[in-house]
């Protein structure tokens, strides 16, 4: 009897890897992996705007133990955003809720995940001292938006965003800052432009499919 094996594959597909993007209910930055093939899920408290079977509608700290090759974070910046930090002279209780949400942002950046990103707004010096300054800081307009948007990186084993289509100054727009009082003002702020999303997947799962068909390679 002639028997047909399915042949070896020794070659890395995007489809191999699980990445987790954490606090995201928009589902921008797990669609942008999935479109590239990747096994992309977005994980937050809140259902997905989308509607789609890739969330998972929990406390993320569930998940996290779920052997993830690469974790994508955007944790609650509420407390330690900047823009914020006179309140916490004003208001002595959100000192308490300061250390919470730094507890929370250490426990994501030191998961036990090889590859990670933590995204947050420019921080205060009081929450940077206790977590570290980030690896690098982005710009909308870096990658195609016309809005100013200073935004921190946390990386642990990935590569720097590099810009893809960088705006003119003079049509940089401070659109994220004048944003009018409105009971989802809150979302609107948080959620990731497509173009930071797809710089991430692109760069990002390219170099995950590069380091891991360099490993699969020495193996055969």
């Amino acid at each position: 009897m002639q028997l047909f094996l399915k042949p070896l594959r020794t070659q890395v597909q995007p489809e191999d890897f699980k990445i987790l993007v954490a606090c995201e209910f928009s589902g921008v930055v797990r669609r942008a992996f999935r479109r590239l093939g990747f096994n992309a899920w977005s994980c937050d408290i809140l259902p997905a705007e989308d509607n789609s079977p890739y969330h998972l509608q929990c406390d993320v700290r569930e998940v996290l133990n779920q052997h993830w090759d690469l974790l994508i974070a955007h944790p609650p910046c509420t407390y330690l955003c900047n823009s914020g930090v006179r309140w916490l002279h004003e208001r002595p209780e959100r000192r308490v809720l300061m250390h919470r949400a730094i507890d929370f942002f250490l426990e994501l950046l030191h998961a036990n995940v090889p590859h990670i990103a933590i995204e947050n707004p420019v921080m205060h010096g009081y929450a940077q001292r206790l977590i570290r300054k980030p690896t690098q800081y982005i710009q909308p307009f870096q990658f195609g938006h016309p809005v100013s948007k200073k935004t921190g990186l946390w990386l642990k084993n990935l590569p720097k965003l590099k810009p893809t289509k960088i705006v003119p100054k003079e049509q940089v727009r401070q659109e994220v800052l004048l944003e009018p009082p409105s009971p989802d003002r809150w979302k609107k702020r948080s959620r990731t432009f497509s173009g930071v999303a797809k710089a991430m997947a692109e760069q990002w799962g390219e170099f995950l499919l590069s380091i891991f068909s360099d490993l699969t390679q020495k193996k055969f």
